[in-house]
């Protein structure tokens, strides 16, 4: 990674030790490379917007984060905390890395909304809605949604396949989340994952 990267993500660091976001956004962030290699996007806008994108979840009390996303949802507007909260701490680690002003705006932009916008509003956006959402079909995230979200293999499965449409924007992205759950299914019939 970059040295820009890097001094992101070490000022990031500290705000990713709440629900796993360390690993989180490792994973997201070779999806977005991915997604860049398939569909396109500005890395330096897209690879800043998914290091940073989560870093508000630190303003989210720990016995809350639970409620604000996942299946069992109960309190929202916590989620919506994480974005506005996370839009300004990546403003100000941007601006302590002198990070160009007018990506800067964009990459804050794209976090203030990532998961409440619904319509991206540029291909940059786009990748990164993306890439945040394809790490629910890595094998870490299906292993760890079991515990958080109290799903059997086959529960966490049937969820992630019948969200592919509705969540993903891009072609490449559904078509990467068919292959991790492939992947996985696989894995499970060769005993490499146990399924509870």
């Amino acid at each position: 990674m970059e040295d820009r990267y890097t001094k992101i993500q070490e000022l990031a660091r500290p705000y990713l030790d709440t629900r796993k976001n360390d690993i989180h956004t490792k994973t997201s962030t070779r999806f977005a490379y991915q997604l860049m290699d398939l569909e396109g996007g500005v890395e330096d806008v897209v690879i800043p917007a998914i290091l940073l994108h989560d870093v508000g979840w630190k303003k989210v009390p720990e016995d809350l984060q639970l409620k604000a996303f996942g299946p069992n949802v109960s309190l929202p507007e916590w989620n919506r905390v994480h974005e506005v909260e996370g839009a300004r701490i990546a403003g100000e680690i941007l601006g302590k890395v002198g990070y160009d002003p007018e990506k800067a705006e964009e990459i804050v932009h794209i976090i203030d909304g990532h998961d409440s916008r619904k319509e991206p509003f540029s291909l940059n956006d786009k990748i990164v809605k993306d890439a945040d959402k394809l790490w629910r079909y890595s094998k870490e995230a299906v292993q760890l949604n079991w515990e958080r979200f109290q799903l059997s293999f086959e529960e966490g499965i049937e969820r992630l396949l019948k969200n592919i449409e509705s969540w993903f924007l891009t072609d490449s992205a559904k078509r990467l989340a068919r292959e991790a759950i492939e992947k996985q299914l696989q894995e499970r019939d060769e005993g490499k994952i146990e399924a509870e």
